[in-house]
């Protein structure tokens, strides 16, 4: 059972850290009361390495920052132009298991790009949201005393060379692509922000 609010935070272009440590903090002092929050945001370039990730997937950091984190799943970078969304729910009130919740965020990645005439799809063995076997999204979750924090990024109008500093999610070879290079007419960044939000909105029961 969904809580009767839900806070959606567009914050922006923020920094890596003090993000992490402001949903550290919310999920560590949240209780059975606290409403869930979802954030949207920009981070400023920065590689993150999850839980799993090993070090020969980092090939050329260079100038670019490394952030080891808590999340599930392996290297990914983050920079202007990819819509972040970070989901801090209480799992146990929402009656959602951890795969269950990354299937929503896949649904919901799919349901969005499907608004731009872009089909995509996930993949069982290999979390994310996919295009002709190029990846656009990203996925990785971490879930403390039965609730969520970190999400998805979604690959909107940035620039991709970074990404060819890793073997992106651990995989090499991966490609990347973005919804700029897969649409006549690239969107308003804010307006993907809001497409987002109404589908995480209905598909998490706060429509």
């Amino acid at each position: 059972m969904a809580a009767a609010e839900l806070i959606v935070r567009h914050l922006g272009l923020v920094d890596y850290l003090p993000t992490l440590e402001a949903m550290r903090t919310l999920t560590a002092e949240r209780d059975e009361t606290t409403p869930d929050e979802i954030w949207l945001l920009q981070h400023p370039q920065v590689f993150t390495q999850g839980q799993a990730g090993k070090p020969e997937h980092l090939l050329a950091p260079g100038d670019i920052p490394v952030v080891q984190v808590e999340r599930g799943g392996q290297v990914t970078y983050h920079g202007p132009g990819q819509l972040v969304a970070y989901l801090l729910l209480d799992l146990r009130r929402l009656d959602l298991g951890v795969r269950e919740l990354v299937t929503l965020m896949e649904q919901a990645l799919v349901e969005v790009l499907a608004g731009y005439g872009v089909e995509a799809v996930p993949k069982a063995d290999a979390p994310g949201v996919y295009v002709g076997g190029d990846k656009i999204a990203s996925l990785g979750l971490r879930v403390r005393r039965g609730c969520s924090f970190h999400g998805l990024a979604l690959n909107v109008d940035m620039d991709m060379t970074p990404f060819g500093r890793i073997n992106p999610c651990g995989y090499a070879g991966l490609k990347m692509t973005q919804l700029k290079d897969l649409v006549a007419t690239p969107p308003a960044f804010d307006e993907v922000a809001k497409r987002l939000e109404q589908v995480l909105r209905q598909r998490l029961g706060y429509a």
